[in-house]
């Protein structure tokens, strides 16, 4: 077994010459209903927008989920308990949640909410490749707007979720998806960009931009899309999320 290169935030382990595996984590702290979490949120919505992350990251150079392993800083009941149902509740959205197993604390009393969780696939390498693949001259959009904390709980309908993730992953005119993060958009455009081995041209100076390139996207709130100019109309149809066109391949 042995490990490939990307420029993606997730591991890629070549099984076999045909099999890579898969992998991706994510975690969340101070976000809950304990005394001394600084952002109040249902535990369900802890535990979804924690496993989004990952699962968004494997299924974006399409892989197959074959393992869930959430790690939970805090007792069972009930806080553990409501994180995994908000797991189980994207999970269900894939008819898999069988595949989620798992740990939580119960010898200290946790003040303060703690997880993280990982999400193990499978690809084929032809599939991961043509997954990666965009065409010189594509646009790259974002989808969903960068909100972190508050904000994102405020304007949950301008962020994009496991639900939105699915249906954008069926429209086969979009080359390539890529999840941004606590780094950024223009961070993952540049990952986009190396993916390709292309340069991009943005579509306005960084400045007057409506998006702020370089904030936080949170729980992965924003996913980058590459595809042909003329798609563009198409998927602002589709899709009930903010749309913006931010750079071009060339």
């Amino acid at each position: 077994m042995g490990s490939l290169k990307t420029p993606r935030d997730i591991s890629l382990l070549q099984l076999n010459k045909e099999e890579i595996l898969v992998i991706a984590c994510d975690s969340a702290g101070g976000i809950g209903q304990k005394t001394y979490d600084q952002i109040k949120v249902s535990n369900q919505i802890v535990g979804q927008y924690t496993v989004k992350v990952p699962l968004m990251e494997v299924m974006s150079v399409g892989a197959e989920v074959i393992s869930v392993i959430d790690n939970l800083g805090v007792e069972y009941e009930p806080t553990g308990r409501e994180i995994i149902t908000g797991i189980k509740k994207n999970l269900k959205l894939l008819g898999k949640t069988e595949l989620l197993n798992g740990s939580t604390e119960e010898n200290v009393k946790t003040l303060q909410t703690a997880l993280g969780v990982t999400v193990i696939a499978k690809v084929k390498l032809a599939k991961l490749k043509q997954y990666q693949s965009s065409n010189l001259n594509n646009i790259i959009v974002a989808a969903g707007l960068p909100l972190v904390g508050e904000k994102l709980l405020a304007a949950k309908s301008k962020a994009v979720d496991f639900k939105k993730f699915l249906q954008l992953k069926k429209l086969n005119y979009l080359d390539q998806i890529l999840p941004v993060g606590s780094k950024g958009i223009l961070h993952e455009l540049n990952i986009l960009a190396a993916e390709n081995n292309l340069d991009f041209k943005l579509k306005k100076s960084k400045h007057k931009f409506e998006l702020d390139l370089e904030k936080s996207a949170g729980p992965a709130t924003v996913l980058l899309l590459s595809l042909d100019q003329k798609y563009l109309a198409k998927l602002k149809s589709e899709i009930e999320l903010p749309i913006t066109e931010i750079a071009k391949f060339k």
